[in-house]
């Protein structure tokens, strides 16, 4: 393995350049997932259960989607969307 200049290895420098992509992209996934989670709560706080039920299928598609990219827990995503659902048939039920 080839040496640089202050002691660091090639491979070190690699995963130093991968891991601050994937803090980016993780960064920006976990950033959509919590603006869509509060789309849908303003959406309920509004007494829009359409509106919010449109919102809720979008958020369910986006912690799938982090979940099976490992950007967050399975459970923490089923937690979420557990939560959600319960206020979007709420407010359904309520109307």
């Amino acid at each position: 393995m080839a040496k640089l200049k202050f002691g660091q290895h090639t491979q070190a420098l690699k995963s130093q350049r991968k891991d601050k992509r994937r803090r980016l992209r993780n960064l920006a996934i976990k950033t959509r997932i919590k603006t869509i989670a509060k789309k849908v709560e303003m959406a309920v706080s509004r007494g829009k259960p359409e509106e919010a039920k449109k919102i809720f299928i979008q958020a369910m598609k986006e912690l799938d989607r982090a979940a099976s990219k490992k950007v967050i827990p399975k459970k923490r995503a089923s937690r979420k969307k557990s939560r959600l659902a319960k206020k979007v048939n709420a407010l359904i039920a309520k109307k």
